[in-house]
């Protein structure tokens, strides 16, 4: 547990010694009220994500931003550069984005910390960069929490977007909107900050991917902005489909039937991802005695960089 805790700790300095910035915002009100919940999330990662993976360093780096819902983390192998932390597209791109062929998003309403963990871990998987869409933590998430969405969110999905134009209404300038959002004209799509990054970085034409990835909500991330490239870019949706495969971690979801290369891995003892879970999809690879979390700190943990080299053979 000591790397996992030495990296969530020097997370929660630097977030501290940040929080006047934070409330400098211009919705501090909002800011204050969130953040409690903020930094129970982080410690949530600590528990469900490998944190460990993460060095010190990086997860100081990237606490200011822990919230940022839409942000880019551009994510190596462990042992090699630094995690970059960008906020849009362009700065993405300009980071060297263009040579990353792998897309992932971890939980809703997790930390860049829980993304960059998740990130690192398949990135070890697959011996190359990551790409990780920060899902964030707002008013739309407490939202849907009280009415029970931390279960069947594959139900309650619609739920969350209602609020979250409460959220673009009184949430800081933390993340550049993306550049272009394509022709969808989804409602739903327009209203997720998350998913719109997610659509935004597979409508362009400089970048490329071969491989998505989420673990829990992060799945139905990648649905919405998956059904919503089929909508508005059925042809470079065909193409991406014909490139890509996509491994769902810890939720089964239903991805458009054009994508015919989807692999689910679910642990044994997994009946919180069950439960968020379509029960008409079986996963192709279960692991034994793991529940949901990937933290290989932790007993019964998922081991997600084993189990993506094995889902994808």
């Amino acid at each position: 547990m000591l790397g996992s805790a030495a990296s969530l700790g020097a997370a929660q300095v630097v977030r501290a010694l940040s929080l006047p910035e934070q409330l400098n915002a211009p919705s501090p009100q909002r800011e204050a009220a969130l953040e409690a919940l903020r930094q129970r999330n982080a410690f949530l990662d600590f528990l469900f994500y490998d944190v460990g993976a993460v060095s010190p360093a990086e997860a100081a780096c990237i606490a200011p931003r822990w919230a940022a819902e839409g942000a880019i983390l551009l994510v190596p192998p462990s042992g090699s550069d630094q995690l970059q932390l960008c906020l849009s597209v362009e700065d993405f791109v300009k980071a060297g984005g263009s040579g990353v062929s792998a897309l992932v998003v971890a939980g809703v309403g997790s930390s860049a910390l829980g993304s960059a963990a998740f990130a690192r871990n398949v990135a070890d998987a697959i011996g190359r960069p990551v790409a990780a869409v920060v899902s964030g933590y707002g008013l739309a998430d407490l939202a849907t929490e009280a009415l029970g969405g931390f279960f069947w969110f594959g139900y309650l999905n619609q739920a969350r977007h209602v609020f979250e134009r409460l959220d673009r209404a009184t949430e800081p300038k933390m993340v550049d909107e993306p550049a272009t959002i394509g022709a969808s004209g989804s409602t739903l799509v327009r209203s997720s900050r998350d998913t719109r990054t997610v659509l935004a970085l597979l409508e362009d034409d400089r970048l490329s991917f071969d491989l998505l990835s989420g673990h829990s909500k992060g799945n139905l991330v990648i649905s919405e902005a998956l059904y919503a490239l089929m909508r508005g870019s059925p042809g470079r949706a065909r193409a991406l489909a014909a490139s890509s495969t996509i491994v769902t971690v810890s939720a089964r979801i239903a991805m458009p039937k054009t994508f015919e290369r989807v692999v689910d891995v679910m642990g044994g003892w997994d009946w919180f991802g069950g439960l968020n879970s379509r029960l008409d999809i079986e996963a192709e690879h279960v692991v034994a005695q793991a529940w949901h979390h990937t933290n290989t700190e932790l007993p019964a943990h998922l081991p997600v960089t084993r189990a993506l080299r094995r889902a994808l053979g």
